[in-house]
């Protein structure tokens, strides 16, 4: 996008700054060896960072999507532009330890941009192995997960504590919860905040289905229902990055294309709000 820039977030433990949209890969990147999809996976993540992208989420529970991810990246030659983002999910110090190991060689990674306890499982078991691998510069930072708002109040307990560097949760235009507390509390203990679900598993397409995006979206630069859920998400000052998953190239295009331009001030966000609502 020439004569442009993504826009970008700072993490607030050390003010690196991270491009607003990322990329997610549950389902969409666990093909194993096919190389019909590889191929179009490759063209997707070339597109990626094409267009300004360098966060890329998974997790040992996507399959296989941890070594299409490391092989991919690697065949490309993309590793320097990328911030590499996976987890630990499962039970017990040694176990999480050999996990993480075996993520790190799937990735082909020496060091981890971002080490999650995903769904918060063994949360303080694993806080301390990150704890120590971050100080010895194996992972970048630390963080915890969890996708829907049952586990809002055990995930601020956790935040309150202010062990991790960030935090990944759910949010989208029609699951606001995290609006309430999650979302404030992160800006008050200076939580980076990592956005999972936000077309809310693909549910708003459907609702919007036959209906023309309205003529007031060109107000924040916004050119399809897709940039319209995400520049509700990225809006909030509070969230450093949101990672919608695909595996079409197309869709990679119209997700990357939200992180540019103007975004939606309060009053806009209100309105964007009640449209849907609305459908």
């Amino acid at each position: 996008m020439p004569g442009e820039a993504i826009l970008e977030r700072p993490v607030p433990s050390s003010g690196e700054r991270l491009p607003v949209i990322g990329l997610g890969t549950y389902q969409s990147f666990g093909v194993g060896t096919n190389p019909d999809d590889r191929n179009r996976l490759k063209q997707v993540l070339e597109l990626f960072s094409v267009n300004g992208g360098s966060v890329i989420d998974s997790s040992p529970m996507y399959g296989t999507s941890e070594r299409v991810i490391g092989d991919l990246t690697h065949e490309l030659a993309l590793r320097p532009k990328l911030f590499m983002a996976t987890k630990v999910w499962t039970s017990r110090r040694s176990a999480g330890i050999a996990q993480m190991k075996e993520s790190f060689q799937k990735m082909h990674v020496n060091v981890m941009d971002l080490m999650q306890i995903h769904n918060m499982v063994d949360w303080r078991t694993h806080a301390k192995t990150l704890a120590e691998w971050k100080e010895a510069g194996t992972i970048r930072y630390t963080g915890v997960t969890h996708y829907h708002s049952g586990a809002y109040a055990n995930l601020e307990r956790i935040i309150q504590t202010g062990m991790f560097d960030f935090a990944q949760f759910n949010y989208s235009i029609v699951e606001r919860e995290a609006e309430q507390r999650l979302l404030p509390l992160a800006a008050e203990t200076g939580t980076a905040v990592i956005i999972n679900r936000p077309f809310a598993a693909s549910g708003l397409f459907s609702r919007v289905r036959g209906v023309k995006l309205p003529s007031w979206a060109a107000e924040f630069d916004c050119e399809s229902w897709a940039q319209f859920f995400l520049k509700y998400v990225i809006s909030h000052p509070a969230v450093t990055c949101a990672i919608p998953a695909t595996g079409k190239p197309k869709h990679m295009v119209d997700n990357m294309r939200a992180g540019y331009g103007r975004l939606p001030d309060e009053a806009m966000r209100r309105r964007m709000v009640k449209l849907i609502e609305g459908l």
